[in-house]
Order: C-alpha cells, then structure tokens, then sequence
C-alpha cells in the first residue's frame, strides 16, 4: 500500500473516531435540534436533525441546483458559507432559533468554520 493511502487511511480513520466521540455528547433536542456537517472532496452538506424524533428538520446542500447557479465551485468556502445561510434560513422558517452544532469529526477550520458562520449571519445561535 502507498504511504499516500495509508495517510488517506489515517485520516479516515482518526476521523471516525473524533465523530463517534462527539456524538456521544451531543443530542439533538426538540427545542435545540443538531446541526449536523459533512463534506465530500466535491461538496458540503448541512442538515438540521432531531435525535428524539429521529427526522430531519432543514437540509440543504452545495449539490442543489439552485445553489449551484450561485456558486463558482461547490466545495469551497464561499460555497460551505452559502450552505451555512441556507439551511439556518430553513431552519428559522419552521421556527428553529437554537442549535448544537456537530462538526462530524471534522476540524473546526475552514469549510466547517465558514458553514457556522454563515449560519450564524442568518440568526441561527449555536
């Protein structure tokens, strides 16, 4: 195996394991629902879930067409920021105000850090 999969492996992996432990402490309420993250290489996904329930409560996507057309890449920061306003939008028109903010395992640097700021620009407090 190439010492550039291993690394991929690596990551993955340390990933998971950051993931499975934020989980466990965070819970996605009825009246403070879980903003959850995930990204692919090409795009960036956000959706507003309630573990009690267990449904999805807002979604959006850097993969929607009507994103797209605003985007000049789908897996960028300003892309990840859009994604971030859209869904908090989503989310405040079915009278969601709080959230608890799940970065997936994901470091709090970048895309993910775009995506909570855009969320907060559009009223959403974590």
């Amino acid at each position: 195996m190439s010492d550039q999969r291993k690394k991929a492996k690596r990551k993955r992996f340390r990933r998971g394991r950051a993931h499975r432990r934020i989980r466990g402490k965070v819970v996605g309420k009825g009246e403070r629902p879980r903003l959850s993250v995930f990204k692919s290489r090409r795009y960036i996904y956000a959706q507003v879930i309630d573990d009690r329930k267990n449904e999805t409560l807002a979604f959006a996507s850097s993969l929607e067409p009507s994103l797209k057309e605003e985007l000049e890449g789908t897996g960028n920061k300003a892309a990840a920021r859009l994604v971030g306003r859209t869904v908090a939008e989503r989310a405040r028109d079915k009278g969601i105000e709080q959230v608890v903010f799940d970065r997936g395992g994901y470091v709090y640097h970048g895309k993910i850090k775009e995506l909570a700021e855009g969320a907060r620009e559009e009223g959403l407090e974590f």
